[in-house]
């Protein structure tokens, strides 16, 4: 039988000096993943994340990649221990907001992780300051400068829609929810698909209710960005609210559900509804200078999907004396 600490939350906290690749983390990552049990929270803070410090739609690719360098090196990680089911949180926090962080974050923590020679310039809360800290040798302290941030002409959008299945949230989908809070200022709708339309899915049957997946959005939101309205909606279509809703902006999608955003911009164009700033989110990228083809492979490698998330418990359902030597204490 596992320990208690063993299937405890694990907190890594990092300061980061610029958009640039992190990959002075990687170490530290990686121990802290290698750690955790149930949960894995990784705080990054910057003042970039300070609220108007930079342009949010411009520096939309440069904070995406950011992420995804981020939640691949954890899920990566994860996957090799046939640890699929530990939930990865990745925070932006800058280091002017008012209760950066909640005091429930340190809740079943049993260690910190953090970077040596790292001083983080915020103010943690009391919970987390009498963990004991771990502290890892950063890895390469060799910087990318990211891509020319892309010319826009506004910083955040009142309210942005997105929309998806959200089984199983992962970090794909954690991406998806993180970019669009990101350029939101008032409001985020996220429109989750009924379940009568996911009949055919793989493993339907291991789907999860309609209702966890709505709550899941909100928490992760309501974790990474308390502070904004957040309209979680269930959806019978491709358009959801955004083939009525006047007051949307802007549109948050993947790169596989881009023919869906054409979709809605010709319903809305049809209908006179005001057009919307349509951002892809391309979690495999062959053309940013940010990722190097190494990490290219990792990415297509690991497997952020709902549909290897259901097929993985299928098969230990199926197969139940099954238990990987790497997945002990899960």
């Amino acid at each position: 039988m596992a320990s208690p600490e063993t299937k405890s939350s694990i907190v890594l906290l990092a300061s980061l000096p610029s958009l640039s690749r992190p990959d002075f983390l990687a170490p530290a990552i990686t121990a802290a993943t290698r750690e955790a049990r149930h949960s894995l929270r990784i705080v990054l803070f910057s003042r970039l994340f300070d609220a108007d410090a930079i342009s949010h739609t411009r520096n939309f690719g440069n904070v995406q990649s950011l992420l995804t360098y981020v939640y691949v090196q954890a899920a990566q990680v994860a996957q090799d221990m046939d640890k699929i089911l530990l939930q990865i949180d990745v925070l932006l926090k800058g280091l002017n907001e008012k209760g950066i962080l909640p005091e429930e974050i340190g809740q079943d923590c049993k260690v910190v992780f953090r970077v040596s020679g790292d001083v983080i310039a915020a103010a943690l809360p009391q919970c987390l300051l009498e963990i004991d800290h771990r502290y890892v040798d950063p890895g390469s302290t060799e910087t990318i400068t990211p891509p020319e941030a892309e010319v826009a002409d506004e910083s955040t959008f009142p309210v942005v829609a997105l929309g998806g299945t959200f089984d199983h949230l992962h970090p794909g989908h954690k991406i998806l929810l993180t970019m669009a809070a990101w350029i939101a200022s008032q409001k985020v709708i996220v429109g989750v698909t009924d379940s009568a339309l996911l009949t055919s899915k793989s493993n339907a049957h291991l789907l999860e209710s309609l209702e966890s997946r709505k709550a899941n959005v909100r928490s992760f939101l309501e974790l990474y960005k308390p502070g904004l309205e957040y309209d979680i909606v269930t959806i019978n279509d491709v358009y959801g609210p955004t083939g009525w809703d006047p007051n949307i902006q802007a549109l948050v999608v993947s790169r596989e559900t881009e023919s869906g955003a054409k979709m809605i911009h010709d319903h809305r164009r049809a209908k006179d509804l005001p057009g919307l700033r349509t951002f892809i989110i391309d979690v495999i990228s062959h053309v940013d200078p940010n990722i190097t083809e190494k990490d290219l492979e990792i990415m297509r490698n690991t497997k952020m999907s709902s549909t290897f998330i259901r097929n993985w418990i299928a098969k230990r359902e199926q197969h139940p004396e099954f238990s990987s030597s790497k997945a002990r204490g899960q």
